[in-house]
């Protein structure tokens, strides 16, 4: 009691007080808010943003502590040592960063020692600001008040710090404000708590002049330091919203790079992303989840006949079908072109997705209405099960694989993955390989099947057909490897090898007495060569051949893709002199009014018509209205496939030129042809037209 009544006691009003609180709540909004940016990659970036958030406490608590000291708390006038004061910022500044620090990092555990030492800073100040009173006689403190103090601030801060909104908050303005009101609590409590601890004596009196006056301290406090907390708010608040209108900017251009412009569905980008997380969910729970590839058929036929726009709209139309089926939680996306990618989650069974399956294709079969007219596709679609069809790195490719096998069944229609599948599509890769050799290692070669003139029995030319000796695989027919070439846009470099070496084989020949006429295929990508006709006459004058010799077979379905440069292409083709056939005749869509512009010289029957005619009045009639038609627009007609008598006897009847088929002989080799032909040393007692036989007039020059 007598050490009690040696102190004077300090004379400070309330409002005092709650100037300083007030004070201090801005410094902690500046703190907290310039904290924010300490998560910044740049590093530069956050070393500011820390530097701003530390000196944002460290001042608040020296202007609130000359707040509270600026009107008179002792009966004399009070000056303070400059050097001291300094020493109490600059520890401050150093406790309030390393504290702030720790406080941004992810993990909780240093939440503790970050409150301990901002507690220790913020208590520092007015510390250092009270010990550089000059007096008379040094303060009196109350170490138990000195303790609580730090205690309390220490424990206030951590509260803060705690209370700091998540990146993921959906309500960050609100903690932020509560975080900021406790930190500017624990602030307030560290001054308060240190004044109440620091005793003046009753016989101290002012020390030496030369110090920082109270009028001056209380300048600096009041309009200084406000000024600067300020400035750091206004910029914390504006390098805030500068942050939030960038991550906005970013997640619309992460949006729009996953999503698909035309259908506004999700990307595949977009999709595989989903499908890591969901398989992620799915071996958490022990579950399964299904995929679905779909492709849309008959989308070129809609952009040939309608346009690019009606083809768009289609997929529009096709993307809101998927959209309407799939449930929530399920995800459709646009892998690209014609093709959609479907996840159902939920733990689907098989039965589930086959069911799912059946929904969309009846949704996709109803009809798509185009300029005022109905046209109805249909879709090909191909399901795996994870994790019953592989892993997550196969779980696409599988349903692909799925889906292809559906397209190459004929469409329209869905299949489950099967282990096979992939089994042929490493068989493919591996073949397509293959053949991109096969031409320079030379294991591509010509067999060549006769015509026969069907009236008098004779053979009056041979169609070339194209062999792959495979040095593993054997003979491989075209049947697999011409498909194969025209998808993977080799064939071509395969047409072209095809048109010299039947040159060179026709010269051959008639070196040796043999005037043959042959017939070589040209597929749809040979017709849209530039250079196509330029090459082939190069190959008939390097080889000094008559072009009326050579014929070229274009499939009705080729010829009919883009009439209006066709029909230019197979002008070309005449006007160099060669013979012109339309093969597979029946199977596309030609009119009358096109074929008669079509500078063809004969029509080649499609086999599938020959191999009913014993069994179908409609294939007979069929085959006997195209050779009538032929008749009239001065055509021959040819019928290939022929491999009985009877087929034979019946082609005859209706008025066929020529005839084709293994009835009269299978494919064979240039030589084996040779050695029927001059030593008659054939399949079958056949004659050769004398016509093939003789010299040979040398071709007048081409143009």
């Amino acid at each position: 009691m007598e050490a009690a009544s040696t102190l004077i006691d300090w004379r400070i009003g309330a409002g005092l007080w709650t100037a300083s609180a007030m004070l201090l709540w801005l410094a902690a909004c500046v703190s907290l808010g310039l904290l924010r940016g300490v998560h910044s990659r740049n590093p530069w970036t956050a070393g500011r943003a820390l530097t701003g958030a530390a000196a944002a406490a460290a001042l608040g608590c020296w202007a609130a502590h000359a707040v509270v000291m600026s009107r008179d708390p002792l009966a004399f006038p009070l000056s303070y040592g400059v050097w001291t004061i300094m020493a109490g910022l600059l520890l401050a500044f150093a406790g309030s960063a390393a504290g702030l620090w720790l406080a941004a990092q992810p993990a909780r555990w240093p939440l503790l020692l970050a409150g301990v030492l901002l507690g220790g800073a913020a208590c520092a100040v007015p510390a250092a600001n009270l010990s550089a009173l000059s007096l008379t006689e040094g303060l009196s403190w109350r170490w138990e008040v000195v303790l609580l103090t730090a205690l309390l601030t220490s424990l206030l801060a951590c509260a803060s710090f705690a209370a700091r909104p998540a990146r993921s908050d959906r309500r960050p303005l609100a903690r932020q404000l509560s975080a900021s009101a406790l930190l500017g609590a624990a602030l307030w409590v560290a001054n308060v708590g240190m004044v109440l601890a620091a005793g003046v004596p009753a016989t101290a009196r002012p020390g030496g002049l030369g110090g920082l006056g109270d009028g001056e301290l209380t300048v600096l406090a009041v309009v200084g330091v406000p000024s600067l907390l300020a400035v750091l708010l206004m910029f914390s608040v504006v390098e805030a919203r500068l942050k939030a209108a960038l991550r906005r900017t970013r997640e619309e251009l992460m949006h729009v790079a996953q999503t698909d412009a035309l259908t506004r569905l999700p990307n595949r980008v977009m999709f595989e992303g989903r499908l890591e997380r969901a398989v992620a969910r799915v071996d958490r729970l022990g579950h399964s989840l299904a995929l679905l590839f779909v492709n849309l058929d008959g989308l070129q036929s809609v952009n040939e006949s309608f346009g690019q726009s009606a083809g768009d709209a289609v997929l529009r139309e096709m993307a809101d079908r998927l959209r309407g089926l799939v449930g929530r939680g399920d995800m459709v996306a646009r892998a690209g072109g014609d093709e959609f990618l479907l996840m159902l989650t939920g733990n689907p069974s098989q039965d589930d997705a086959a069911q799912l399956a059946r929904r969309l294709l009846k949704s996709l079969n109803e009809p798509f209405v185009l300029q005022d007219c109905e046209v109805t596709l249909t879709c090909s679609m191909g399901v795996t099960l994870y994790p019953q069809h592989g892993g997550l790195s196969k779980l696409i490719a599988h349903a692909a694989a799925a889906m292809h096998a559906a397209k190459r069944n004929g469409g329209a229609a869905c299949c489950f993955f099967e282990p096979d599948m992939v089994v042929s599509a490493r068989d493919q890769a591996d073949m397509l390989r293959d053949l991109r050799r096969a031409i320079d290692n030379g294991e591509l070669e010509l067999y060549y099947q006769p015509k026969i003139h069907a009236p008098s029995g004779q053979i009056t030319g041979a169609e070339a057909l194209m062999r792959w000796h495979h040095p593993q695989r054997g003979m491989v027919g075209p049947n697999i490897f011409i498909p194969l070439a025209e998808r993977f846009g080799l064939i071509q470099a395969m047409g072209n090898w095809l048109i010299d070496d039947v040159c060179r084989q026709i010269r051959d020949w008639r070196e040796e007495g043999l005037r043959m006429r042959v017939s070589i295929n040209l597929s749809v990508h040979q017709l849209r060569q530039d250079d196509l006709v330029p090459r082939l006459v190069d190959a008939i004058q390097r080889n000094g051949i008559e072009p009326h010799v050579l014929t070229c077979e274009i499939t009705e379905t080729a010829a009919m893709e883009d009439t209006r440069a066709s029909l230019k292409m197979i002008e070309r083709l005449a006007a160099v002199g060669v013979h012109l056939s339309i093969d597979d005749f029946g199977t596309g869509y030609s009119s009358l009014s096109y074929l008669r512009q079509l500078s063809a010289g004969e029509l080649k029957i499609d086999r599938s018509f020959v191999l009913d005619l014993e069994s179908s009045a409609d294939a007979r009639a069929i085959v006997d209205a195209v050779v009538k038609l032929a008749q009239a627009l001065g055509l021959k007609v040819v019928a290939e496939g022929v491999e009985t008598e009877e087929q034979q006897k019946i082609l005859r009847q209706l008025g066929c030129d020529e005839l084709q088929g293994y009835l009269f002989a299978k494919p064979m080799s240039a030589q084996a042809l040779s050695l029927w032909a001059m030593k008659n040393e054939g399949p079958r007692p056949l004659m050769f037209r004398p016509s093939l036989f003789g010299d040979t007039l040398s071709p007048e020059p081409l143009h």
